[in-house]
């Protein structure tokens, strides 16, 4: 099974709340999306890494992290931002206003803020049962890293 099979999976979760349980994703606070969208991209990094053949597991930590870290997000997030709908747009505005009382570990404040908007919009695109449109922003993020270096 391959990354998009894999992700594709998740709309079983997605399926499995009820209305009861299931807020609108609007009410829910842009960190906490912002939470649901880091454990999301960083499946999607580690199943990528796997799938291209990486076992060990101390180089596919490293590799991971570099992907991971603050100043990495903000650089997907601004090569996929021209592409983005107004809607998306807003749920990453959002995320990267909200406050978190966190400190940058790396990069600057902004880095941070940027990859943490990055984050919310995955979040909110999960919860929309938008697993293709992950994939595609992410991959169009990481084939544009992948360019520039």
């Amino acid at each position: 099974m391959d990354l998009e099979e894999n992700i594709k999976q998740t709309d079983v979760i997605i399926e499995g709340m009820t209305e009861d349980s299931a807020r609108d994703i609007r009410q829910i606070p842009a960190l906490t999306l912002a939470y649901l969208g880091d454990a999301i991209y960083e499946l999607i990094l580690r199943t990528r890494l796997v799938e291209q053949g990486m076992s060990h597991v101390d180089s596919l930590n490293k590799k991971a992290s570099m992907y991971a870290k603050a100043p990495t997000q903000a650089k997907i997030f601004h090569i996929i931002e021209e592409g983005l709908s107004e809607e998306e747009l807003s749920y990453y505005k959002r995320g990267r206003n909200a406050k978190s009382g966190s400190v940058a570990k790396s990069g600057t404040v902004m880095d941070y803020r940027v990859a943490t908007g990055f984050e919310a919009l995955l979040g909110f695109l999960y919860l929309s049962g938008k697993q293709d449109r992950i994939l595609e922003l992410v991959k169009q993020g990481i084939q544009g890293l992948d360019v520039s270096k």
